[in-house]
């Protein structure tokens, strides 16, 4: 939908592909055309690459957006649309390639000076050559999958007696996820901040970056809750992270929007992590104090047109909040919650954007990442982002399946992140379960009791919704550093 509402916009025709699972999505209505790809599990539709260029040319379509998943960081797919004649609307499949795998992308990055953990340079599958660089490196170490995503194949090792079984988890679990067992060893940065640059490049050399995002808050080393700018960097580091990304950028001549991560240790170094050569799901919060529609920029650039925003033309204006609207319980460890969706209704208002694929009544499938909406805002500063942020969660209704709602107020309203004093180890330092089932009984509690008090009366029933749990008076300003 995200895609389609610009090419729309452009005048540009879409044709949506989807899998029975998806048969009534929205997307699937609002494309000018659509086609299904087979049954809903994704290795039988959506990553059936052959299948996606004959129908592209079958309907005369002339480029391919990927989107964010699946195929989306695929060199052979990409090289393949290519050789087809058709416009892969992303980088070049060589690109991909090098920075679809973590060694490969560290080797180059190493190459050009590029501050990288420290850690191996090749990929591992020997448990004792592992526990010989882990103990010279030092414990904790993390184990990742060289071509894995999304958290998978990913093992936090604490000391040498977890080694051997962590290492077989980490290579069972990145072969099944990515057919590649491939993994490597870097020293666990215990208290960093993720950072990520988004960068611009075209086919004529240039390449921008337009700052930074913060997606330090995560559960299972995916992110749950972003913004933009971050609340700790200086200029000075944001221009000197921003410079490294687009270093990156040229030492794989890339093409297209791309994403560069980094570690932020103690809130002066840091260490590049990796490049997604995809758009991002958090690229709302870049457009929103940028001011710039990435996806038209993508197709700009796949066009072949010359970047028309210079580095200094870009400032920041205002602050951006986004929050992934999971279909999973955060009282129950985020495990996935299908269902379906009997009540729906997304926020509106001041700096309100909702970007979803659902609509009421729908069933929340099984065999895909259980994202429903990512809900952004936007403020002046991230005082009002916040405040926006925390009214559109209230406003936000879904009823049918468990949501990362709560937790989205959780965060919001906790002093670590009010105060910006946070790290990717948020839920396990401070998250609580407990307070939001306390929460939830406290709510019922109170509607229990006014049912009875307006039933002893013999009063009208009027629709009262208790929102808090306190009794401190909404006229006090509420303060956010």
């Amino acid at each position: 939908m995200r895609v389609m509402r610009t090419c729309r916009e452009m005048g540009i025709q879409t044709v949506a592909v989807y899998s029975e699972a998806d048969r009534n999505a929205p997307h699937v209505r609002y494309a000018d055309q659509a086609v299904c790809l087979g049954p809903p599990p994704s290795n039988q539709s959506y990553l059936l690459g052959d299948k996606i260029i004959e129908v592209a040319l079958e309907l005369g379509v002339e480029g391919i957006h990927p989107g964010y998943g699946f195929l989306s960081e695929n060199a052979e797919f990409a090289q393949k649309v290519t050789d087809a004649g058709l416009t892969f609307i992303g980088p070049k499949p060589y690109a991909i390639e090098m920075m679809g795998s973590k060694l490969a992308a560290k080797e180059a990055a190493k190459a050009n000076d590029i501050p990288l953990v420290p850690g191996t340079e090749e990929a591992i599958e020997d448990p004792e050559v592992a526990k010989k660089i882990a103990l010279e490196i030092g414990f904790p170490i993390l184990i990742k999958a060289s071509a894995g995503g999304g958290g998978k194949g990913m093992r936090v090792v604490e000391n040498v007696d977890e080694l051997d079984e962590q290492m077989e988890r980490a290579i069972s679990e990145a072969l099944s996820a990515f057919g590649d067992g491939s993994v490597f060893i870097e020293k666990y940065v215990t208290s960093p901040r993720h950072i990520e640059i988004q960068v611009l490049a075209d086919t004529h050399g240039n390449v921008i970056h337009l700052f930074e995002r913060e997606c330090s808050i995560q559960r299972r080393h995916q992110k749950v809750v972003e913004e933009a700018p971050s609340i700790v960097l200086t200029p000075e580091l944001r221009e000197a992270m921003g410079a490294c990304a687009v270093r990156v950028a040229k030492l794989c001549d890339y093409v297209g929007a791309g994403t560069v991560e980094f570690l932020l240790e103690n809130n002066t170094n840091f260490y590049f992590l990796e490049m997604n050569t995809r758009l991002q799901v958090e690229h709302p919060v870049t457009e929103l104090i940028s001011g710039v529609d990435l996806v038209r920029q993508q197709i700009l650039i796949a066009r072949g047109e010359e970047l028309s925003i210079k580095q200094e033309d870009l400032t920041i204006n205002g602050h951006s909040l986004e929050l992934r609207v999971y279909a999973e319980d955060p009282t129950n460890n985020f495990l996935p919650s299908i269902g379906n969706l009997q009540t729906y209704q997304i926020p509106k208002g001041n700096g309100v954007r909702v970007d979803d694929g659902f609509e009421e009544g729908m069933d929340i499938p099984i065999y895909y990442d259980p994202m429903i909406a990512k809900l952004i805002t936007y403020g002046k500063d991230r005082t009002e982002a916040i405040e926006r942020m925390l009214r559109a969660i209230e406003e936000y209704k879904i009823d049918g399946c468990a949501t990362t709602l709560p937790f989205g107020t959780y965060v919001l309203e906790h002093e670590a992140f009010v105060s910006g004093n946070f790290d990717t180890n948020f839920v396990k330092t401070h998250y609580d379960a407990s307070q939001l089932n306390k929460f939830d009984e406290t709510e019922a509690q109170l509607a229990a009791q006014l049912a009875a008090y307006l039933m002893d009366n013999n009063k009208p029933q009027t629709a009262v919704a208790a929102t808090t749990t306190t009794s401190e008076s909404k006229w006090k300003a509420r303060k956010w550093s």
